[in-house]
Protein backbone atom coordinates (compact mmCIF):
# COMPACT_ATOMS: atom_id res chain seq x y z
CA UNK A 1 0.00 0.00 0.00
CA UNK A 2 1.42 3.45 -0.90
CA UNK A 3 1.92 6.15 1.15
CA UNK A 4 -0.53 9.00 1.17
CA UNK A 5 2.12 11.28 1.77
CA UNK A 6 4.33 10.29 -1.09
CA UNK A 7 4.51 12.55 -3.63
CA UNK A 8 3.20 11.70 -7.52
CA UNK A 9 4.66 12.47 -10.34
CA UNK A 10 3.21 16.09 -11.68
CA UNK A 11 4.54 16.84 -14.58
CA UNK A 12 4.18 19.92 -17.42
CA UNK A 13 4.93 20.30 -20.48
CA UNK A 14 6.80 23.08 -19.14
CA UNK A 15 9.38 20.53 -16.86
CA UNK A 16 12.04 19.74 -19.85
CA UNK A 17 12.68 23.29 -20.60
CA UNK A 18 12.96 24.10 -17.10
CA UNK A 19 15.30 21.21 -16.50
CA UNK A 20 17.75 22.42 -19.43
CA UNK A 21 17.85 26.08 -18.23
CA UNK A 22 18.80 24.93 -14.89
CA UNK A 23 21.46 22.53 -16.46
CA UNK A 24 22.94 24.93 -18.52
CA UNK A 25 22.98 26.86 -14.98
CA UNK A 26 24.63 24.43 -13.26
CA UNK A 27 27.17 23.88 -15.73
CA UNK A 28 27.70 27.75 -16.09
CA UNK A 29 27.96 28.00 -11.82
CA UNK A 30 30.93 25.60 -12.20
CA UNK A 31 32.49 27.85 -14.82
CA UNK A 32 32.08 30.67 -12.21
CA UNK A 33 33.82 28.67 -9.66
CA UNK A 34 36.74 28.26 -11.81
CA UNK A 35 36.88 31.67 -12.90
CA UNK A 36 36.80 32.50 -8.94
CA UNK A 37 39.68 29.71 -7.82
CA UNK A 38 41.35 31.03 -11.12
CA UNK A 39 41.67 34.62 -10.21
CA UNK A 40 39.29 36.17 -12.95
CA UNK A 41 38.61 39.68 -12.50
CA UNK A 42 35.60 40.34 -10.13
CA UNK A 43 33.42 42.42 -12.28
CA UNK A 44 33.51 39.16 -15.08
CA UNK A 45 32.63 36.99 -12.04
CA UNK A 46 29.88 39.19 -11.58
CA UNK A 47 28.51 39.87 -14.59
CA UNK A 48 28.59 35.67 -15.05
CA UNK A 49 26.44 35.58 -11.64
CA UNK A 50 24.11 38.00 -13.09
CA UNK A 51 23.38 35.64 -16.37
CA UNK A 52 23.10 32.34 -13.81
CA UNK A 53 20.65 34.16 -11.39
CA UNK A 54 18.29 35.65 -14.27
CA UNK A 55 18.06 32.23 -16.06
CA UNK A 56 17.49 30.51 -12.44
CA UNK A 57 14.78 33.37 -11.92
CA UNK A 58 13.07 32.56 -15.38
CA UNK A 59 13.07 28.74 -14.78
CA UNK A 60 11.00 29.87 -11.48
CA UNK A 61 9.01 32.16 -13.04
CA UNK A 62 8.07 29.72 -15.85
CA UNK A 63 7.22 26.80 -13.52
CA UNK A 64 5.55 29.24 -11.15
CA UNK A 65 3.26 30.48 -14.20
CA UNK A 66 2.49 26.51 -15.37
CA UNK A 67 1.64 25.46 -12.04
CA UNK A 68 -0.82 28.87 -11.69
CA UNK A 69 -2.07 27.88 -15.62
CA UNK A 70 -2.69 23.99 -14.90
CA UNK A 71 -2.82 23.81 -11.40
CA UNK A 72 -4.80 26.38 -9.86
CA UNK A 73 -7.00 27.47 -12.47
CA UNK A 74 -10.24 27.62 -11.93
CA UNK A 75 -13.79 27.83 -14.46
CA UNK A 76 -15.64 30.89 -15.00
CA UNK A 77 -15.08 34.71 -16.56
CA UNK A 78 -13.98 35.80 -12.50
CA UNK A 79 -11.77 33.17 -12.05
CA UNK A 80 -9.98 33.47 -15.26
CA UNK A 81 -9.79 37.03 -14.64
CA UNK A 82 -8.34 36.82 -11.21
CA UNK A 83 -5.61 34.51 -12.34
CA UNK A 84 -4.69 36.50 -15.67
CA UNK A 85 -4.04 39.43 -12.64
CA UNK A 86 -2.51 37.03 -10.15
CA UNK A 87 0.21 35.58 -13.27
CA UNK A 88 0.86 39.42 -14.41
CA UNK A 89 1.40 40.66 -10.67
CA UNK A 90 3.72 37.58 -10.45
CA UNK A 91 6.27 38.21 -12.60
CA UNK A 92 7.45 40.97 -10.33
CA UNK A 93 8.23 37.83 -7.55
Amino acid sequence: MADENEAQPHLHTTHPAIVKRLNRATGHLRSIVEMIESGRPCTDIAMQLHAVERAIISAKRTLIQDHLSHCLAGDGPQAKQAMAEFQAISRYL
